[in-house]
């Protein structure tokens, strides 16, 4: 379920890959807490959340939860933060009928 954003103070967006990861977390002024590399070793990924969850209620947002972000999707839920949601997610109300267009990609 993916909490009210109201009561989130910690937004954690998560880029997963076969090696590490990339996170950047941000409070709710949108000051950057945290923007690196992310390994892929639970009690590492423990450390930092509970860092981050001493600023209040994380969120975590991972781009493939299903499959190689499966991990830090475990860890965070067990961490108490609500999510380790997948991006398509939470950008899903957004979506209407038509495909959206990728945005990083030239012309």
């Amino acid at each position: 379920m993916i909490p009210d954003h109201q009561h989130v103070d910690v937004f954690v967006g998560l880029d997963v890959s076969k090696c590490d990861h990339h996170a950047v977390a941000l409070d709710r002024a949108g000051k950057v807490l945290y923007d690196r590399a992310l390994p892929d070793d639970e009690a590492k990924l423990r450390a930092i959340l509970a860092d981050l969850a001493t600023r209040g209620q994380v969120l975590v947002v991972v781009d493939q939860p299903a499959t190689i972000g499966a991990l830090p999707v475990a860890v965070a839920r067990d961490a108490g933060a609500p999510g380790g949601i997948p991006a398509r997610a939470v950008d899903a109300p957004d979506r209407g009928s038509a495909p959206r267009q990728r945005q990083d990609r030239r012309p």
